[in-house]
């Protein structure tokens, strides 16, 4: 119920103040609030956000020209790869940018074929779109990778010749430009890929740089092992290998805390060819057998008449009884055996890395091997069973003595709370002042500005509301006193006197003293004044009111 009389109230006041006083009010009121809107919309207006990264400079020109001629505001980063639009306008400027075909990449994909006429089109044009299309398309497909923010394909496909004996192999070179250090695994991804999607290709024939000019892979087979990047990374790999394997030994022996376990290896990534031939005498196979039989007979008689004095006589018959005969006999018996001796050839090509030394380091927890070995806890028990750790870390880890590897495990007293991360600590005063800066001198130019208009703007047109007000109803209880007094000078004067000394009245107690206003209350400030004065005035009243 009160609240109703004030709001009464409030509202009787508002319409006694007039229509022009309202609307002058409204006006500023409107004024002081689209002046506190317009500027916290302007200093809390939202951030860019990224419409496209990892432009080429050709692509953020060609980007920001439409962007200029649409009117959409924009803006480039640092690096000049990244382009930023507002938040309202970004599903516009994609839209209007994928009309225009934006952002392109100079070495486009199949695509190419569409922007060229078939007419006129001669077989060296076919082929060289068709390596620039294959190109295009497999810098694409790098790009997918992790980490991979840029990729360009250099592809070479030699002219087949009809009359060589030995046809030249395609090969493939590749830069890659990664947000961070250049991986091998990547590398060695992209030599298979590019291989695969070239016909004829072999990994080998591929060479991957990175940006900064560094061989990550070449023809030759051994540029990832020969980089220092690479061989840094496969020795962290091993060495991890081994230290993951000497944990799990050890965990369940001593626990998860009460161990340390660091490795080194050197490793050599050197190409070993072995070529062993070997010969079993004892180990033999008949082969072939060879059997040779011979044999010969012959005889020889002189049938011829010897020459003597007979042959001279006449009627003379020479006997040739005398001649000599011969007879010859001969045998060859050859036997060869051919034997096959056992050979075995071995050919051992090693294109991996080999384990050179290993350096095997182990710290223990002293106390927590105390505690496991109770009332015996001595020092010879603490070095045996520093012994056996030992001994199972070393076929853990595969230690060999005779290579030169060296282990070494050392029981220390760990530090109380090593293993604990250091906390993080909290943020100072100062810090976070510093970070809220920004919403800090947003929210006091607000509240400036808004100060700023209420005490220059609606402030002066209140109190000028105010004292027309006050002014006008002094003249008016000023023409009521004359008319009821038969215009008495010194009453008028006493009365402006009065209302002159009363306090100006303040807005926010107008609810509670409007009533102020009321002729009650003049009569009242009247009779304090003057009695005599006063009754006249209600006498004056009296006779008005009486009926004729």
């Amino acid at each position: 119920m009160v609240n109703r009389e004030h709001a009464q109230k409030l509202w009787n006041n508002l319409l006694e103040l007039g229509t022009k006083r309202l609307i002058l009010l409204a006006v500023i009121g409107v004024a002081v609030f689209a002046g506190v809107g317009g500027g916290a919309y302007y200093l809390s207006r939202p951030e860019y956000n990224t419409l496209y990264a990892g432009l080429s400079r050709e692509d953020v020109s060609r980007v920001g020209s439409v962007l200029r001629d649409a009117n959409i505001a924009f803006d480039i980063n640092s690096a000049g790869d990244t382009i930023y639009v507002r938040p309202a306008q970004t599903a516009q400027a994609r839209t209007l940018l994928a009309d225009k075909g934006l952002p392109s990449n100079t070495s486009g994909g199949y695509e190419l074929f569409d922007k060229i006429g078939s007419l006129g089109l001669t077989s060296f044009m076919q082929e060289v779109t068709r390596v620039r299309a294959l190109e295009g398309e497999i810098a694409r497909t790098i790009q997918v990778l992790k980490d991979v923010k840029a990729a360009r394909v250099h592809i070479v496909i030699p002219a087949r010749g009809s009359f060589r004996r030995e046809q030249l192999p395609p090969s493939a070179s590749v830069v890659l430009r990664t947000e961070g250090p250049a991986d091998a695994r990547t590398a060695r991804s992209v030599r298979h890929l590019v291989a695969a999607a070239v016909p004829g290709m072999t990994a080998d024939k591929v060479t991957v740089l990175d940006s900064n000019g560094s061989l990550l892979s070449d023809d030759d087979g051994g540029g990832i092992g020969a980089t220092p990047t690479t061989m840094a990374n496969l020795q962290r790999v091993v060495s991890r290998s081994i230290q993951e394997n000497v944990s799990r030994a050890l965990t369940p022996y001593l626990g998860l805390d009460n161990f340390e376990v660091s490795v080194a290896t050197q490793l050599s990534t050197d190409k070993r060819q072995t070529n062993e031939t070997t010969y079993d005498p004892d180990s033999r196979v008949q082969r072939s057998v060879r059997a040779v039989r011979e044999k010969e007979s012959s005889q020889s008689a002189d049938r011829q008449q010897p020459t003597t004095v007979q042959q001279n006589l006449p009627d003379q018959q020479v006997n040739a009884n005398g001649a000599k005969n011969s007879s010859d006999e001969k045998q060859r018996r050859e036997d060869i055996t051919n034997y096959e001796v056992s050979s075995k050839t071995v050919t051992t090509v090693s294109d991996g890395y080999v384990v050179n030394k290993m350096f095997l380091a182990v710290l223990v927890n002293r106390p927590r091997l105390a505690a496991s070995l109770g009332d015996k806890a001595s020092d010879a028990a603490i070095d045996a069973k520093v012994a056996e750790i030992a001994q199972i870390a070393a076929t853990a880890a595969g230690i060999d003595k005779p290579r030169g590897d060296q282990i070494q495990v050392s029981a220390v007293e760990f530090m109380e709370g090593a293993r604990d991360m250091a906390p993080v600590p909290s943020i100072t005063f100062t810090e976070v002042m510093m970070r809220q800066a920004g919403s800090l001198v947003s929210a006091i130019t607000i509240l400036a500005v808004a100060g700023m208009l209420i005490w220059f703007g609606l402030r002066p047109a209140i109190n000028t509301i105010l004292a027309s007000a006050k002014t006008d109803e002094a003249a008016q209880f000023q023409a009521e006193t004359n008319a009821l007094t038969g215009g008495s000078a010194a009453g008028g004067a006493t009365t402006m006197a009065v209302l002159a000394n009363e306090p100006p009245p303040n807005l926010i107690q107008d609810v509670s003293t409007s009533i102020q206003n009321a002729p009650q209350k003049r009569l009242e400030q009247i009779i304090q004044l003057d009695e005599k004065q006063a009754a006249a005035i209600l006498k004056q009243w009296i006779r008005q009111e009486e009926p004729a």
